[in-house]
């Protein structure tokens, strides 16, 4: 940049930290394409910051082919002036799927592992989340378009579970369900760090998280309304349609 603007290094410095430019990084999007989305984003925020009576909000979905695997050497713990240092291969020992419930007011979980991720396991988790909310309460579930929750053995048992109430989440929108950020947790603070030399120590591991979230429960807080979502979206469309007709003009 210097170069071509023939301008010195530091005033390029001085002008990228002045307006806060950071060329070097990049970041993925994808805005959605559901027909519903405004309608989806409208309810689903609204069971976060005004949530029915007598009702339970469970945030659900899988963390599919989460796999098993042990560095091929010890790990070297964290030392006077070395940060922890690990291989960068290891052996794989098989994979789990978790499917896990966060309870959007309290921060508690529900969970449980499978071998693989059918309708036949998320029907037998949902006979966990009946079992484990109390009764009397309504059960709001947001889910995404994952196929497996959309099958007709699902669809005729919530018929026949009328305190079962779905939410489907925008296609390209997990973002909007809270679940997701508790398995970046996960990930990040017991699995990605640990060695695990078969499918049942990555269970064990997995199960443990899951108690110390319950034991002391940090529920996250949705602030933004539907509203200041959906004016974000729309400026941000705005200069897409800007960079687009600018862009072609200049051909």
């Amino acid at each position: 940049m210097a170069a071509h603007s023939q301008m010195s290094v530091s005033t390029i410095g001085r002008i990228w930290r002045t307006f806060g430019l950071q060329p070097h990084r990049q970041e993925t999007f994808k805005l959605s394409t559901d027909p519903h989305f405004v309608a989806k984003v409208r309810d689903i925020v609204g069971l976060y910051l005004s949530p029915p009576n007598n009702a339970v909000v469970l945030c659900v979905d899988e963390k599919s082919q989460i796999q098993a695997l042990d560095r091929t050497q010890p790990l070297l713990p964290v030392d006077i002036g070395q940060p922890e240092r690990r291989t960068h291969d290891y052996v794989r020992h098989g994979t789990t799927t978790l499917f896990a419930a966060l309870n959007a007011k309290n921060g508690q979980v529900i969970g449980e592992c499978h071998k693989r991720h059918r309708a036949t396991e998320y029907l037998k988790f949902l006979k966990t989340i009946d079992a484990q909310v109390a009764e009397g309460l309504d059960i709001h579930l947001i889910v995404d378009n994952y196929a497996t929750h959309k099958t007709a053995a699902v669809k005729r048992w919530l018929i026949r579970n009328h305190r079962f109430h779905v939410h489907f989440t925008p296609t390209s929108s997990s973002w909007l369900n809270l679940v997701e950020r508790w398995f970046g947790l996960l990930s990040e603070r017991q699995i990605r760090r640990g060695t695990h030399r078969s499918t049942t120590q990555l269970q064990r591991a997995i199960e443990q998280y899951i108690t110390h979230t319950n034991n002391d429960p940090k529920p996250f807080v949705w602030t933004k309304t539907a509203d200041q979502i959906l004016q974000s979206v729309a400026r941000y469309c705005e200069r897409i349609e800007i960079k687009e007709a600018t862009s072609g003009s200049g051909h």
